[in-house]
């Protein structure tokens, strides 16, 4: 399967973000083929033998995939795939990996040999191709209720297709970001949707939903092969008595079914608590189709590994990976 999230210009996107540099390593063997993209990012600690460096899924979904296998070797391959992935991450000095395996893909079964492979939580998403009417069987009873009345006081929505600019759509996002006290890691920057417009601008879909000519809401979604993956929305919080999320979600599905694609990923909550709100607003729209997400950590150097977490007064043993760059530890360490 083909995916956005596996694209390099996807990696690109986040290499300020990461403080490092998307690469791709690929594997080819009689086997088969494996593809694995990742961001490289330089380890901000002094060791003997540096500079050494971590490598960590772009934001979203990603890790290695099997492109080619023959039959019944898929075991075979992922242990030669490691065998020559732990040489090249020996080569570059990549201490430790940590990835978000693709919850549509199922890349994570793959290679639970090959990682320590943790699920971590659920993922929502709209099925356009198992229903006639996904707007009534996917969404939830309450939801439709709520999307009638937006649409019956005059709520109106509009898509936009390869957009020229972001400019409008990255004004409302931040007023959201900044109501919502978002982390600075979710506060993408102009040169961010600059980008996103270089790389993607044919794969870009915008929804507005729109109050008395009032933009109030708007939501930024990609679309690839069959499948819509919602990324980015924000609205204005003095319309939230008009339901602009839920009428956005609205017009991607109607969009969405009407123009043949098959699923809409929603992606999960902010957190791993299965009430998460998000996750619970999100499954609002997708009651019957939801996916597994699991994570992959790997320490590729654990002598390495070992010294990072000692030099930086960190328990290597912690749920935090990598441990030595837990925020508290390396803010100490500036002092």
């Amino acid at each position: 399967m083909k995916d956005l999230y596996f694209e390099k210009n996807y990696g690109r996107l986040y290499e300020v973000i990461e403080n490092g540099r998307c690469e791709v390593f690929e594997f080819d063997h009689p086997l088969g083929r494996v593809r694995h993209q990742f961001i490289r990012r330089e380890i901000p600690i002094t060791a003997t033998g540096g500079p050494y460096f971590d490598i960590v899924t772009p934001y979203g979904y990603g890790g290695p995939v099997i492109k080619i296998c023959a039959e019944g070797r898929k075991t075979q391959l992922v242990k030669e795939f490691e065998q020559a992935f732990g040489e090249y991450c020996a080569e570059h000095g990549i201490i430790s990996e940590f990835v978000r395996f693709h919850p549509v893909l199922g890349n994570a079964l793959d290679f639970e040999e090959c990682y320590e492979v943790r699920y971590l939580r659920e993922t929502v998403g709209t099925n356009l191709a198992a229903y006639e009417d996904p707007v009534q069987r996917e969404f939830s009873k309450s939801t439709r209720k709520n999307i009638r009345k937006a649409l019956e006081a005059g709520v109106i929505y509009e898509i936009i297709e390869n957009p020229k600019s972001l400019g409008e759509f990255k004004d409302i996002y931040h007023e959201t970001m900044s109501r919502n006290n978002a982390d600075a890691y979710y506060y993408f920057e102009e040169d961010y949707f600059t980008e996103c417009l270089k790389y993607f601008a044919d794969r870009i879909l915008l929804t507005k939903a729109i109050c008395d000519g009032q933009v109030i809401g708007m939501g930024l979604n990609f679309t690839y092969e069959d499948r819509i993956h919602t990324h980015l929305s924000g609205t204005l919080s003095d319309y939230n008595h008009a339901y602009p999320a839920y009428v956005l979600q609205y017009a991607l599905t109607v969009w969405g079914k009407a123009n043949g694609y098959r699923l809409i990923h929603d992606g999960g909550g902010r957190t791993n608590d299965p009430d998460d709100s998000l996750l619970m607003f999100k499954r609002q729209f997708g009651k019957n189709t939801r996916f597994d997400f699991y994570i992959g950590k790997k320490i590729w150097n654990k002598p390495v590994y070992k010294k990072l977490c000692e030099l930086n007064a960190a328990d290597a043993a912690t749920d935090y990976f990598p441990a030595y760059r837990c925020k508290k530890h390396l803010e100490a360490s500036r002092v």
